[in-house]
This record gives C-alpha cells, sequence and structure tokens, in this order.
C-alpha cells in the first residue's frame, strides 16, 4: 500500500492541533494544578504533554488508516464521525477540568470520552484491525486519566 504523505500528514495535523488548541487555552492553569494534592501514581507535570502527544499521533495514524482503508464508504464515514465526536469530547474536558475546575463533572465527561473511544477503537478495528490497535494505549491513558480525574476531586 502506497503511503500518501499529505493525507497521513493531514490526519495527523488533527489531533495535534485539537491538543495544541486545548493547551494553549489551559495553559494559565497549570500553576493552580500543580497546588492541587493529587493521588498516588501521579505522574509529573511534564509527562503530559509528552504522552498526549503520542496519543494525538496514533490517532492521526489510526485515522489516516480507516480513511484509507478502502472499505465500504458508510463504514469508514461511521467511524470517523465517531471519531470526531470523541476528538470533540476529548477537548472540552481539558476546558471544563483545567480552566472551570469542575472536577466532578469533568469526572463523568470522561466517563463519557473513555465510551466514546471505546466505541470508535471498536469502529476502527472492524474497518482496520492496525487503527483499532493504535487506539488502545489512549484508551489506557483515559482510564488512568479517570483516576486521576476522581481522586482529584475526592483530594480537593
Amino acid at each position: 500500500m502506497k503511503i500518501k504523505w499529505k493525507t497521513l500528514l493531514i490526519s495527523i495535523a488533527i489531533p495535534l492541533l485539537v491538543g495544541a488548541v486545548a493547551g494553549l487555552l489551559t495553559m494559565n492553569s497549570m500553576e493552580q494544578f500543580s497546588q492541587l494534592v493529587k493521588p498516588p501514581l501521579s505522574p509529573p507535570g511534564w509527562l503530559f504533554p509528552v504522552v498526549w502527544t503520542i496519543l494525538y499521533t496514533l490517532m492521526g495514524i489510526a485515522s489516516y488508516l480507516v480513511y484509507t482503508s478502502g472499505a465500504p464508504k458508510g463504514q469508514v464515514s461511521s467511524a470517523l464521525t465517531r471519531y470526531a465526536l470523541q476528538l470533540a469530547v476529548n477537548f472540552f474536558w481539558s476546558i471544563f477540568f483545567f480552566v472551570f475546575n469542575w472536577y466532578l463533572f469533568s469526572f463523568f465527561w470522561l466517563v463519557l470520552l473513555w465510551i466514546l473511544v471505546f466505541v470508535t477503537l471498536i469502529s476502527f478495528y472492524r474497518v482496520s484491525k492496525p487503527a483499532g490497535w493504535l487506539l488502545f494505549p489512549y484508551l489506557l491513558w483515559v482510564t488512568f486519566a479517570a483516576y486521576l480525574n476522581l481522586f482529584i476531586y475526592l483530594l480537593n
């Protein structure tokens, strides 16, 4: 299969751009976040942008594999619609958590995100097995984020 480089780069750029905009909108909240009591296993702050950059890149590659899969158009469209929806929910979680400090609401929003990521992973897997597997680390990270979010709510 020949790589369509322009399509691949656009596919990777979309989630990276969503993450960058969320990062810019929440960057003034990081000092306040550093003051919160955090649960055990909380990673250092520098790790979050590294992990998210990797996850957004994997998402982009997965969406590229689905888009260029040659699967039936309806199946591809459905999978990519689910992908776009979970990406939007992902974006707004950052705002709710970091800007508004709605920790409990953010936890439930993260549960919604987990469900959407799971549904997207299944949809991607049905179109392209590698695309589905590329979303698995994202699902694990959202699971871990839910743990952190819930305990930040409980401890603060």
